[in-house]
């Protein structure tokens, strides 16, 4: 904190009085000279629900170089170990123990893999096991603590309390670098656990293989089979200095080892193959003596992986690495200068802009080539390919923020889709997809919906006619979870295909974005179609209630029915008081089918003011009362666009209200600063939009409805080369009212702005105060 205030000194950022901040009586600067890094607490999220890492990564880059505090495995006993669900990251920040570091993580997911080539240096007797957390000293592990750790944008470090070893990691897009500072010893181990993985079980390694090319390189590369069913991951290892001995430990079962058995593989041997291998590397070490290790990743080849580290990490200069990550990430948080009225706001908005840049990451090697979904090598042509498209939920939010921050690196993510649409054997889009792999996680096809939502703000780069076609061939594959039913019938039957509810509003919702690309091309007939389809929400109502209900096959109403349970009910991830408000493409209608304005304002309020009982959350992972207000889960996707419906019937009071209550209680500056799963920056998208105020609602239209800014001040830099600047009057905590907005300083009249208001430059002012501007 001290630190923060020194800053706010230094560059009259915030102010820390409880008095209002006005741009037009106490006008705040804002500098191209500030180091917005410092805004950035990388161990948000870190506790419980979060689900991200602390580590060293650069804007998007294939390498996420982070400690994992534990692993534990996926099944016990055959049976799926609900503690695993915990470190998705690899990390929680209440564990005291670190197990190593390894080279790839999601960011905020609900479901896991990665944890490539786990490092672990270690001095004294070698122990190969990595141990039990629980028990100090069982294994190779080593105790931590939080005093003596440190993260920043593109930096982390920790002392290795078991070791007395200073562990220090920066990277580039495709190369980890780490430093190791170790006391004098004659028994200096750096270990490279093969075995371990994020999500672990017996059979997810199918092949790993190793070559020591000389007494300072290592290479090779690991085949996995877990949630992307055949990965395969190619390194090369760099030491500083020469390693004095090495070997390999195999956990294999089989029995046969053909003719290698009249070598000791064991030890200084420099070929080692094998399902489950750990492998060390032995030095020795003067006082303080810092051992270095590059570590390069390719998907496509050892000789990629070379290319990789040649390019990016020419040289042994940690620092100089180290700064010019830090200068990527100043580069990009950049983009949006922002004051707020405390310290604590600075950093939770400047970490939710870090977290919507962890992924989707680069994937393929600084020539181009990359592994595409078919398992063959390709070569981008004209775009940079990327991967780790959690789309269920970044379609909402994340992407249209790169829609005016990143609008020609989303251009790039979308000629990465189009690559895997003609690579799938499906001939469809990504559903959710990562490393080469479609994993197939959660429903809808929302890839449709970057697509869409890109076209109807001028995104140029892809092939728009390409679009529509991977866009309606997706839409019509009928085997695709309930298609055929949903095209045949107008719905998914719950008796044919569960959360049948969920996936025909999220189908209805996709096709409406069809539509919308079918109209831009001018082809009416196509138009027509999909917008027949996207009102197939309406085959889930019943009069007599106010909820979007499971049907059979047959037509009638699945019974029993409880619109508060999450499991069995036709609903994913969410219940129906949830699900039924996701009509977001017809929202006057979604308003008419809860019986006009003031019925649907009140059913509103009960979502946020109802006592939800604790047997409805208690067996469902991805919700906790960490993210809930009454019923409505902020901790999960589904209802993001909920607070903003009030703009829609007649008061947007009840949004501004929300929206700031949101903010204030489910964001923060700490470990536990997150409500829920980052889902691949979603959660901290939804807050970088509405601190600024607005959010895209509809994703597939121009518009953004207006909510509560709650930022002093900020400015948007633009890729065009202008700028967008949102400014308040009378900003305070409990002024989180609008009373006025003017765009360029005219009475804005109506609750939304288009893409062009934005990106043809300007200033929005809000004008806030402690009461509400009701309408008659």
């Amino acid at each position: 904190m001290k630190k923060l205030l020194m800053l706010a000194a230094l560059f009259g950022l915030f102010s820390l009085s409880g008095k209002a901040q006005s741009i037009a009586s106490a006008p705040p600067t804002i500098t191209d000279a500030q180091d917005y890094c410092n805004y950035v607490n990388p161990f948000i999220g870190t506790l419980r629900m979060g689900h991200t890492f602390p580590g060293a990564a650069v804007p998007f880059g294939m390498v996420q170089l982070s400690p994992e505090t534990n692993n534990p495995p996926m099944f016990i006993n055959g049976k799926y170990n609900p503690d695993v669900y915990k470190y998705c990251s690899g990390y929680q920040y209440d564990d005291n123990t670190i197990f190593g570091f390894s080279h790839t993580h999601f960011s905020g997911t609900g479901h896991s893999d990665l944890g490539d080539f786990l490092v672990m240096p270690t001095t004294g007797k070698l122990n190969l096991e990595p141990g039990d957390a629980a028990k100090p000293r069982s294994g190779y592990h080593s105790q931590f603590n939080h005093a003596n750790e440190k993260a920043s944008p593109g930096y982390y470090s920790v002392l290795l309390d078991d070791y007395s070893i200073l562990a220090e990691l920066t990277a580039t897009e495709r190369v980890g670098f780490h430093q190791y500072t170790f006391p004098k010893t004659d028994s200096a181990h750096i270990i490279l656990d093969l075995v371990s993985n994020i999500y672990p079980y017996d059979e997810k390694n199918v092949w790993t293989f190793v070559r020591v090319e000389n007494d300072s390189t290592v290479t090779g590369f690991r085949t996995t089979s877990g949630w992307a069913r055949t990965r395969t991951l190619y390194f090369v290892m760099k030491f500083s200095k020469p390693f004095v001995s090495y070997g390999h430990k195999k956990y294999d079962k089989t029995p046969y080892k053909g003719f290698y058995r009249r070598f000791n593989e064991s030890e200084n041997f420099p070929e080692m193959a094998g399902r489950q291998i750990r492998a060390w590397f032995n030095f020795k070490a003067a006082s303080n003596e810092k051992i270095r290790v590059k570590f390069a990743l390719s998907a496509v080849s050892v000789e990629g992986a070379m290319k990789n580290l040649d390019a990016e990490i020419p040289h042994w200069d940690f620092d100089k690495v180290k700064a010019g990550s830090h200068d990527k990430w100043n580069r990009e948080l950049s983009k949006v200068r922002v004051l707020t009225t405390t310290p604590e706001d600075m950093v939770t908005f400047y970490t939710a802009l870090y977290h919507t840049m962890l992924s989707p990451v680069v994937f393929e090697d600084v020539d181009g080539q990359y592994r595409g979904l078919d398992q063959e090598i390709h070569t981008s042509d004209g775009f940079t390919n990327y991967t780790i498209f959690s789309l269920w939920d970044t379609y909402r939010a994340l992407h249209p923020l790169f829609n005016i921050l990143q609008p020609g690196r989303n251009a790039d993510m979308i000629n990465s889709m189009l690559a895997h649409y003609s690579q799938s054997v499906h001939h469809m889009l990504p559903m959710w997809s990562h490393y080469a792999n479609e994993n197939w996680c959660m429903i809808g096809y929302h890839a449709v919906s970057v697509l869409a939502d890109a076209m109807a703000k001028g995104i140029t780069g892809f092939d728009r006619t390409k679009a529509l076609e991977a866009s309606v061939s997706t839409s019509t594959r009928e085997y695709f979870d309930g298609l055929d039913e949903y095209m045949g019938k107008g719905y998914v039957p719950e008796d044919k295909s569960s959360s049948s509810v969920s996936k025909t509003l999220e189908f209805a919702y996709d096709d409406w974005c069809i539509a919308q690309m079918a109209k831009a091309a001018g082809d009416n007939t196509m138009y027509h179609e999909y917008l027949k389809r996207s009102n197939n929400f309406e085959n889930h109502y019943s009069p007599a209630s106010v909820f979007l209900r499971p049907r059979l096959a047959d037509g009638s109403w699945k019974q029993p029915f409880d619109p508060l349970d999450t499991h069995g009910q036709g609903y994913i991830e969410g219940n129906a008081w949830t699900y039924s408000l996701f009509v977001p493409h017809n929202i006057p209608r979604l308003i008419g089918m809860n019986g006009g304005n003031k019925k649907f304002i009140a059913h509103l309020d009960s979502l946020f003011t109802m006592k939800l009982d604790d047997k409805y959350i208690e067996k469902t992972e991805d919700i906790t009362r960490d993210g809930i207000i009454g019923n409505y889960v902020q901790g999960n996707e589904p209802g993001h666009h909920i607070p903003y419906l009030y703009n829609y019937a007649g008061t947007p009071w009840k949004t501004q209200e929300r929206v700031r209550m949101i903010m204030n209680t489910m964001y923060g500056n700490k470990a536990d600063g997150l409500c829920g799963n980052d889902d691949a920056g979603q959660m901290s998208a939804w807050y970088v939009f509405s601190a600024l105020g607005f959010y895209p609602v509809v994703p597939g239209s121009d518009e953004y409805a207006i909510g509560s800014p709650a930022i002093v001040q900020a400015t948007v830099s633009l890729e065009n080369g202008k700028t967008f600047t949102v400014n308040t009057v009378n900003q305070a905590s409990g002024n989180v009212y609008v009373q006025k907005v003017l765009l360029n300083d005219k009475e804005l009249k109506r609750n939304y702005l288009t893409h062009n208001d934005i990106t043809d430059g300007g200033t929005i002012t809000f004008y806030m105060s402690a009461k509400p501007k009701k309408r008659p």
